[in-house]
């Protein structure tokens, strides 16, 4: 269950479902302000159809009374609303902390439009600025991932939670990859998902096609790629 999002990203839902319309079939993402997007377009009176990224947006999206619909039955995904962990300049991400990188970036490529929903502090001049990111693998994949992650200088640790190693809803690991500022986003990303059993990276690059940004002090704004 998602915990209860700050009164700026509910703002920022809100805010998303301006670019919503009747009868669209609609990405939606998993985290924080993907949530608060669900449950302002469960508020509203539009019947759109949803394309879960998580069974966590799954089971919020069919809490509100959102037609749910899987990516083989979607059709035509007018946009998709997710968040992301940091934003670059040039609008490249970094996603995953919540572990749905895979499904996420699946939904997004599948979408006419990709809408990233961030708060302001996830604004960053260069990728790695938190010093994280997450890489999917097949489970019987990891020694020799692992091996090879760390051969190009990035520190991967099987992410765990409770005490056990976190399952993605795809049945994988996630391996959370300590790095410094990636100065070549498309080049690491090409070199990770070379390694046999990567899945895929967290990096989504020259995928969003608008950034909507919450600030607690002031109002919405709408950033777009140069």
């Amino acid at each position: 269950m998602e915990s209860p999002s700050p009164d700026y990203l509910e703002t920022l839902g809100a805010y998303a479902v301006r670019y919503v319309k009747p009868g669209q079939t609609v990405g939606l993402g998993t985290g924080r302000a993907a949530a608060a997007f669900i449950q302002a377009l469960g508020r509203s009176a539009l019947r759109v159809r949803g394309v879960p990224t998580s069974k966590a947006s799954e089971a919020l999206g069919r809490s509100l009374g959102i037609e749910l619909v899987d990516l083989a039955d979607a059709g035509t995904i007018a946009s998709d609303f997710d968040g992301a962990d940091e934003v670059d300049p040039r609008l490249n991400l970094i996603k995953g902390y919540g572990g749905a990188l895979v499904r996420e970036k699946v939904v997004a490529a599948s979408s006419r439009r990709f809408i990233v929903l961030v708060g302001a502090e996830k604004l960053v001049r260069t990728l790695g600025h938190r010093g994280s990111l997450p890489v999917e693998i097949v489970p019987f994949a990891a020694p020799l991932a692992i091996r090879l992650i760390a051969k190009m200088g990035l520190r991967p640790k099987v992410r765990r939670t409770n005490g056990a190693d976190f399952v993605t809803d795809n049945g994988n690991l996630i391996l959370d990859c300590g790095v410094k500022e990636i100065r070549n986003p498309a080049r690491l990303d090409r070199e990770l998902l070379a390694i046999p059993g990567v899945v895929g990276t967290g990096l989504f690059v020259g995928m969003a096609d608008m950034v909507l940004v919450a600030d607690p002090k002031g109002p919405v704004r709408v950033i777009r790629p140069r």
